[in-house]
């Protein structure tokens, strides 16, 4: 279904790159897993050093593609993930995912592992090189190169990052060691579990590598996140939601963990608990769905101010036959049945198969209220897609001419 959102960040992105130069800071990054010129059983390297520039980036407000993006796109260009792409793929890629810019790059490992398991990265130099790929001119720009130690592969990265962020945005970057200390290092084998973790196939398997890198070092959020998740998608909201909570507010992936914590404690029906959440996110991410869901929240707590926040949900999108269902239903509940019975025929205008829809309908020309024992309770509907990147993407764009 259509989203006024993406429809407005069009529109007032459009207005801003007539009236401004299009400066980097204002544009949607790509940022391509590393290809691998050594062992094959190093390839979770080239996506590790993706995720990691990914993350720098988006802490600083960028507009960075994720990873399901790029494989959808990947896999309708019939592309493998980890192959070495020419520049022309590059290019079907970015203008697939709609990027100005690309970072890419390979590295190397030197050196023979001398020992299994947490040692054989002992001895090994990782060297990184990447580039800069401007799609707006068909031009390559930026390059990068850093190397050191596999058994610092954390901090590796973080430099290497720290120059990209440095080449896109030199006013974002602060000096290097302070960077890295805002950066501390993640254990090498925590970071490969986790990466292994992302390229598994099935859900146990990535489970086992998100919980073996999370128990490696559980200052890293990004596993817990991802366990927070996979335990969504299996319903074991409890266990999500412990998850979830471990993600720290620095972290680019809060407001995702936020919004799904939200989900878990409203499906566990700690609605309080679900409203706080979702409005931790609204602040900084004041989306539809985030609205809604807190509207829906409020609303099984029977507190006025669902109604206001179902109606600005709806004012942001009024395509959208749930925000209709959502309003009536309040409204409904409250006793207003003229103006409940308007909400629930624009939701049958758009769905006209609306079971609930007409039945409440058929309620509110009757005059009937919510009695105690009926079934109509708690139908308040609840948006599980949380659209963060055209936030970001019309944040990242506006930014620039705040003052």
């Amino acid at each position: 279904m259509q989203r006024l959102l993406p429809l407005f960040c069009f529109v007032v992105i459009s207005s801003l790159q007539a009236a401004q130069p299009p400066g980097p800071a204002r544009v949607p990054v790509l940022v391509l897993p590393f290809f691998n010129q050594s062992a094959a059983e190093l390839d979770w390297i080239g996506e590790s050093v993706a995720q990691r520039i990914s993350h720098v980036l988006l802490a600083r407000g960028w507009a960075v593609m994720d990873r399901e993006e790029r494989l959808e796109a990947y896999r309708r260009l019939s592309l493998r993930p980890l192959a070495r792409l020419t520049r022309a793929s590059l290019l079907k890629v970015a203008l697939e995912l709609d990027a100005a810019l690309v970072v890419s790059g390979e590295f190397q490992v030197e050196g023979s592992a001398q020992a299994d398991g947490p040692g054989a990265a002992r001895g090994r130099i990782l060297r990184l090189s990447g580039f800069l790929l401007d799609v707006r001119r068909l031009t390559k720009g930026l390059s990068w190169v850093e190397e050191g130690s596999l058994e610092d592969l954390a901090t590796v990265e973080n430099r290497f990052a720290w120059q990209v962020l440095r080449g896109l945005a030199p006013e974002q970057a602060p000096p290097l060691e302070e960077f890295l200390a805002q950066n501390p290092p993640v254990r090498p084998d925590a970071i490969e579990n986790y990466v292994r973790g992302l390229l598994a196939a099935s859900p146990q398997q990535k489970h086992r590598y998100f919980t073996q890198a999370a128990r490696l070092d559980p200052r890293f959020p990004q596993p817990a996140f991802e366990l927070g998740r996979l335990e969504f998608q299996r319903k074991e909201y409890r266990l999500a939601a412990g998850w979830l909570g471990r993600v720290p507010p620095s972290d680019p992936d809060f407001l995702r963990a936020q919004f799904l914590l939200g989900l878990c404690r409203y499906y566990s029906a700690d609605f309080a608990g679900a409203a706080a959440a979702f409005e931790r996110v609204s602040r900084e991410a004041p989306l539809n769905e985030v609205l809604n869901n807190l509207a829906a929240a409020q609303s099984r707590r029977n507190l006025p101010e669902a109604l206001d926040l179902f109606l600005e949900a709806l004012d942001g999108d009024p395509a959208d036959p749930d925000y209709h269902f959502n309003a009536g239903y309040v409204l409904w509940k409250r006793g207003e049945f003229q103006a409940a019975a308007e909400r629930f025929r624009a939701a049958l205008r758009q769905n006209p198969e609306d079971t609930q829809a007409t039945l409440l309908l058929g309620r509110c020309l009757q005059g009937r209220g919510p009695r105690p024992g009926d079934p109509e309770g708690g139908l308040e509907r609840i948006k599980h897609s949380f659209q963060e990147r055209a936030w970001r993407e019309l944040k990242a764009r506006v930014a620039p001419l705040e003052p």
